[in-house]
């Protein structure tokens, strides 16, 4: 399974490394209500569970405040490492340095820079009630677009949301190795017995992968939409 955010990066991964993977996504929007990303995960473990041995999670925790990590516990499934899915793409260190130097930085990922209009103005009612703006937006000083795969097309979706919020745009390149590594981790970790605590993945290390991974396996990935702070509006 993947979250309908990342799930291209996802499929562009098992691709490249010839993981035979099945790829099932979970709605994006699951991200502006966080508090459901963990029963829509165990719903689909349990649908998915007859047709396959192996089922990994490819959510963060996304904003679920441990629940989602309760339910791969109760399961006997593992999760992608880190907070959200910013920690995946650019990694938790990199994602820590950027709001420590400026606490009011807005994070864009591909997915997020070209669905602004959707998964932004439209659910937060911007499109009907502007006037919400500045309740929604006036501690945020810049944006920083984590760009995975930059092109003509993202980079003006980029700018577009950077200008709707009145705020400069850095482009940061931080491609998809590290989620590469990360899934390479997920799904190299041996199965947990349902009820126990699942290991934590290894945390990604910086660079470019060198080694394709041994062998092909057959299991279903599950990740989640943008990944967002639950108290940054509308972040993933």
């Amino acid at each position: 399974m993947a979250c309908g955010a990342i799930a291209q990066h996802v499929i562009d991964v098992a691709g490249r490394r010839g993981w035979a993977v099945d790829v099932h996504p979970l709605p994006p929007l699951l991200h502006n209500r966080p508090e459901h990303i963990a029963p829509a995960v165990a719903a689909l473990v349990d649908r998915l569970r007859p047709r396959y041995s192996r089922i990994a999670v490819g959510y963060a925790d996304c904003g679920s405040y441990g629940a989602l990590d309760e339910v791969c516990a109760r399961l006997g499934v593992a999760r992608l490492p880190g907070a959200h899915c910013y920690d995946v793409f650019a990694g938790a260190e990199r994602v820590r340095a950027l709001l420590d130097a400026e606490p009011g930085t807005y994070l864009l990922t591909d997915y997020l820079a070209l669905s602004f209009d959707r998964s932004v103005i439209a659910e937060l009612g911007l499109d009907r009630w502007p006037e919400l703006h500045a309740e929604y937006f006036r501690h945020y000083r810049r944006v920083v677009w984590l760009a995975q795969h930059p092109t003509e097309r993202t980079r003006a979706a980029a700018r577009r949301a950077a200008d709707h919020l009145g705020l400069p745009l850095t482009e940061l390149r931080v491609g998809d190795h590290l989620l590469e590594r990360a899934l390479a981790d997920l799904l190299d970790t041996d199965p947990v017995s349902p009820g126990a605590t699942p290991r934590p993945a290894p945390r990604p290390a910086p660079g470019p992968p060198t080694e394709p991974a041994p062998g092909t396996r057959r299991a279903a990935a599950q990740a989640a939409p943008g990944c967002d702070p639950a108290d940054r509006p509308a972040q993933r």
